[in-house]
C-alpha cells in the first residue's frame, strides 16, 4: 500500500478527505493548520512563514521561515515531504483561491514529478495528478465526465487508451491543447508517457479520489 504525505494549503475549501494510516505524513502549511485543526487530524509536522495563520503554532514540529523567501509554503512543505522520503503526495488547497499559486503549485508539483514524485490535488472537487514518466494514471470502468491532459512543457510518447478521443506515441506542448475536454468512455483508460511529465484533470469528490491514490 502506497504511503501518502498530504499537505495542507491555507486555501483548503470544504469535502476534503484524508484517510491517515500508518506510515502517512501529514503537513500544514501555513493557514492550512487552521483548516486541519477543523478535521481532529493532527499535523505531524507545520511549515511556513505563518502569515495566513497569523500566528506561530505551538508545535513541538514545525519549521519556520522568514516572510520574504522564493519559495511558497506548499513548495516549502512539498520539500520536506521529499526529503522525508515520500513520492506519493495529496495536496489539499492547492487548487482555487488566488491563480498565481494554483499556477505556482502545479510547477511545483511537475517538477517534483521530474524526481519520480506523483503529486495529487483537489479542490471543489477538482481533481489533478501530476505525474512523471516513470508513473501512469489509470482509471477503472464505468468512469463517466470529461478528463483533460496537458504537458508543462514537451511530453513525447504520450498514450491515452479508454477514452473518447485517444493518441499513441504523441508529443504534447505546453503550447498547444490537445488534451483538452476528452471524455471517459465507461470502459478503463489508461494515460502514460515515455519522457516527460503530464498534468492530468478531472472531476471527483475527495473521498473517490483518496481511495483512487490507494
Amino acid at each position: 500500500m502506497k504511503k501518502i504525505c498530504y499537505i495542507i494549503g491555507a486555501s483548503v475549501t470544504d469535502g476534503m478527505y484524508i484517510d491517515k494510516r500508518e506510515g502517512d505524513y501529514v503537513i500544514a502549511a501555513d493557514g492550512g493548520l487552521a483548516a486541519l485543526e477543523k478535521t481532529g487530524v493532527c499535523a505531524d509536522l507545520a511549515v511556513g512563514d505563518f502569515d495566513s495563520l497569523g500566528r506561530v503554532p505551538e508545535l513541538d514540529n514545525k519549521i519556520c521561515h522568514p516572510c520574504e523567501k522564493d519559495d511558497t509554503d506548499t513548495a516549502l512543505a512539498l520539500c520536506e515531504g521529499i526529503k522525508l522520503g515520500f513520492r506519493s503526495f495529496v495536496i489539499y488547497g492547492g487548487l482555487g483561491g488566488r491563480l498565481d499559486h494554483t499556477m505556482a503549485n502545479l510547477q511545483n508539483c511537475a517538477g517534483a514529478a521530474d524526481h519520480g514524485c506523483v503529486c495529487w490535488l483537489w479542490g471543489e472537487d477538482n481533481a489533478v495528478c501530476v505525474f512523471g514518466d516513470e508513473d501512469e494514471l489509470s482509471f477503472e470502468k464505468g468512469k463517466s465526465g470529461m478528463i483533460s491532459v496537458f504537458s508543462p512543457a514537451r511530453t513525447m510518447g504520450v498514450n491515452l487508451s479508454g477514452l473518447k478521443y485517444t493518441l499513441s506515441d504523441a508529443c504534447l506542448t505546453s503550447s498547444v491543447p490537445l488534451g483538452v475536454s476528452n471524455e471517459f468512455t465507461g470502459e478503463e483508460a489508461l494515460i502514460s508517457a515515455q519522457n516527460g511529465v503530464l498534468i492530468a484533470m478531472w472531476n471527483e469528490d475527495a473521498e473517490t479520489f483518496v481511495k483512487r491514490i490507494r
